[in-house]
Formats: C-alpha cells, sequence, structure tokens
C-alpha cells in the first residue's frame, strides 16, 4: 500500500492528530470549535474523521446527505485560517460492515478526502450488524441480546472483520485495531493473554505490516482506562518492522485533541531506542 503523503509530512511533526469527531457524528463540539482549540495549542496538521454514513441505523455516524456539507465547511475552516500556520484536513473513519461496504467502495473512493482511516465497530448477528465499540454496560447487555454471551466468537467476528478490511484495502490507516479487547477484557478477565486470542492479533499485525499500512496509536482511553489501542505490548512488533505509526487522540472534546498523546510518544521513543541499541 502507497504510503499517503500526509503521513510522510508528519515522519518529524508530532503537532497534529488525524482523529476526531464533531457535530457531524457523535463529537461534542462544532469544526469550528475544535478548529480553534487546534489553532491555539499550536498544532500544525489537523484532521476531521467523522464516522462515516453507513447503509444501518447508527446514532454515531454522519448522514450522507451532511457529507457535501461536510466537505464545505473544512474548505471554509481553511479559509479561515489561510494564515495561520496549520493545515485542516477532510477526511472519515470509514466502517467495514462487508465486502459490499466499506473503505474500498466506490462511494468512499470517489469522496475528495485527503486520506481514510479504516475500522470496525460492528460485527455481524443473526439479527444484523451489531455495535460492539461503545461503553462496556451497553456491550454487556449486547453480549446477552445478541450473541448468547459467547465472547470468544465475538472476538473471533471483530479480527475477521479487520482482515476482511485490509483484504479490501481502500484506506490508508487502520484505526484502533485491538479495539475490542477493552470490552472483551471486561467481560472475561485475562482474555487478551489466552493464546487463541494472542494468536488473532498476531496474524492481524502480520497482515497489517504485508500490506504497509499505517497503524493510529489511539489515546483516547490512555486516562480514563490506562490503556492505548493498539495495546502497548503490541508496539515493539510495529516499530521493529518500521510500521508507519500516527499518534491520534480520537478526540470527540475540543479540550481532548491532544490527550495522553505525548505519553504515546513517550512510549515509541523507549522503544526505538531499544530498537536502535540492538541494531
Amino acid at each position: 500500500m502507497t504510503l499517503n503523503p500526509i503521513i510522510r509530512l508528519l515522519e518529524n511533526e508530532r503537532r497534529y492528530n488525524l482523529h476526531s469527531h464533531t457535530q457531524f457524528c457523535d463529537g461534542r463540539a462544532t469544526m469550528r470549535d475544535f478548529a480553534a482549540q487546534a489553532v491555539a495549542e499550536g498544532f500544525r496538521h489537523y484532521g476531521f474523521s467523522p464516522h462515516s454514513p453507513i447503509p444501518i441505523e447508527s446514532p454515531c455516524n454522519m448522514a450522507e446527505a451532511d457529507v457535501p456539507v461536510y466537505l464545505a465547511e473544512v474548505e471554509s475552516i481553511r479559509r479561515m485560517y489561510a494564515d495561520r500556520p496549520i493545515k485542516f484536513y477532510a477526511s472519515m473513519e470509514i466502517d467495514y460492515l462487508s465486502p459490499q461496504f466499506g473503505p474500498a467502495s466506490d462511494y468512499f473512493a470517489n469522496l475528495p478526502l485527503d486520506y481514510r482511516i479504516g475500522s470496525v465497530h460492528f460485527i455481524p448477528s443473526d439479527e444484523g450488524f451489531v455495535d460492539i465499540d461503545g461503553r462496556f454496560e451497553s456491550f454487556k447487555l449486547k453480549m446477552d441480546r445478541y450473541f448468547h454471551n459467547d465472547i470468544r466468537h465475538v472476538v473471533e467476528s471483530f479480527y475477521s472483520q479487520s482482515t476482511k478490511m485490509l483484504e479490501a484495502g481502500g484506506f490508508d490507516i487502520i484505526g484502533h485495531f485491538d479495539k475490542i479487547g477493552h470490552n472483551a477484557s471486561h467481560f472475561k478477565l485475562g482474555i487478551e493473554d489466552e493464546p487463541w486470542y494472542r494468536s488473532l492479533v498476531n496474524d492481524l499485525i502480520d497482515l497489517i505490516i504485508e500490506k504497509k499500512v499505517t497503524v493510529e496509536i489511539n489515546t483516547k482511553a490512555w486516562a480514563d482506562h490506562g490503556r492505548m489501542f493498539p495495546a502497548i505490548n503490541l508496539l515493539p512488533r510495529l516499530v521493529e518492522a518500521d510500521t508507519p505509526i500516527v499518534v491520534n487522540s480520537d478526540a470527540h472534546y475540543p479540550n481532548l485533541i491532544d490527550a495522553s498523546r505525548g505519553t504515546a510518544f513517550e512510549m515509541l521513543d523507549k522503544i526505538s531506542s531499544t530498537k536502535h541499541q540492538h541494531t
């Protein structure tokens, strides 16, 4: 997969964030509020990435009818800050549902986006697609209602969807690729240490490395839950393989656009230093 030029531009830059959600999906403020915050905090690159339209009901995803309005707002913000040392980007966090709908679909390929984030939030059930990304309280109810409390099935389905998305392509950055581990580990303590789970994650990392996809370190859950996505223990494999990495806050509030990003960079610096000591 060809490295997106914006990601190449960020190789020696840290004042950026490429993953945020605003009024067009489940964000808690307007794009202009986020833009003003990015300028105030001295960011040099800032990307908007609303949850993409999807062909099922979802309170978290933007409506297809709003896409032209969203793209026009990006252009308006660019003009507003044209004299400032910051670049604003139009993106989407695109859900993969099936071979017929995902980042590789013609609809998304033809949108004038600067880069694309591919993410899995939904997995199939007997009653249709189910969002397994929310708070644990909601996840627990869905486990009982849709999946007979079969956590292994849910985890395997998440990684199967992720694998299919990688094979189909059409995106530049894979979003929070082990996100299921958070809710799964609350549902069953220690599940991420079980051999079958580790095998699924490592197989996905193998494919990420093979496809040369950029990985995001998603810092959203660090302050409240003490974890990054991907998990910290997975980072050395990615760094060792020279996987392109970006650090994103997945912010839904303007004051969180830089949340825990410094911590993630410190972790990466430490891993990189260790790697160089052994080469």
